[in-house]
């Protein structure tokens, strides 16, 4: 293997004249091995060096440094998250687009693996109109009715929306046994305690509200409401 310590012993082995030495030369192989293994050392350095100078290649705290020189702290490792799922994250958010309702659904829907519900109370498309005009049977506004379709209009709410975002899904304690279930007791079977930490997926209510923040332009108003 290039650079490791046999390596860098035989390249310098290879430039000492041959004539020096007898074909036995145990004293010379110890010195040189340990000179590779000071210089083995700083070549692997040296490529470790290397590849935190990309995001495709970083790791360990220089990728939480990546995402510092770009978001900030607004985009922070959660905690256990390996480096792949990190970096996948923070390759997403550098060209994200922001700003625009499709933005705001892309990322929530990103962050939590479930897709938002917004309504614009100034949008008809969301709110549907009386008298609309209709296409295929359906109100061109997107269709109302009461408890059906549409919501309550009102334009005096211009640049405001109402967004329900919803929290991951929750893999729990799979395969495991629970009271008063005749397949584990103690000491025997499927059986043991369950922390809320086993339960808690790394995504937030303040993660959750932290992003549709990062999203949004200043000057509107986001009514936010978190549902399991």
């Amino acid at each position: 293997m290039i650079g490791n310590q046999k390596d860098i012993a035989r390249r310098l082995r290879s430039v000492i004249p041959t004539r020096w030495f007898g074909d036995s030369t145990p004293i010379l192989d110890t010195l040189l091995g340990a000179l590779g293994a000071g210089w083995a050392t700083l070549f692997d350095l040296l490529r470790y060096v290397e590849r935190q100078t990309r995001i495709m290649t970083a790791s360990d705290m220089w990728l939480d440094l990546v995402g510092l020189d770009f978001f900030g702290p607004r985009l922070l490792r959660a905690p256990g998250q390996s480096d792949e799922s990190f970096r996948a994250i923070l390759l997403k958010n550098i060209l994200r687009p922001l700003a625009t309702r499709n933005a705001l659904i892309a990322a929530l829907t990103d962050l939590t693996g479930r897709v938002p519900t917004v309504f614009e109370p100034a949008n008809p498309c969301d709110t549907g109109g009386y008298g609309g005009i209709l296409r295929g049977g359906v109100a061109a506004g997107g269709g109302v009715g009461y408890g059906t379709a549409g919501g309550w209009g009102n334009l005096s709410l211009p640049f405001q929306c109402f967004v329900t975002a919803y929290r991951p899904h929750l893999n729990g304690a799979a395969n495991l046994s629970g009271w008063a279930v005749a397949a584990a007791g103690y000491g025997i079977g499927a059986l043991e305690y369950v922390g809320s930490d086993m339960a808690q997926g790394q995504i937030t209510d303040k993660s959750i509200l932290q992003e549709i923040s990062n999203v949004c332009p200043v000057g509107i108003v986001v009514w936010a409401r978190i549902a399991s």
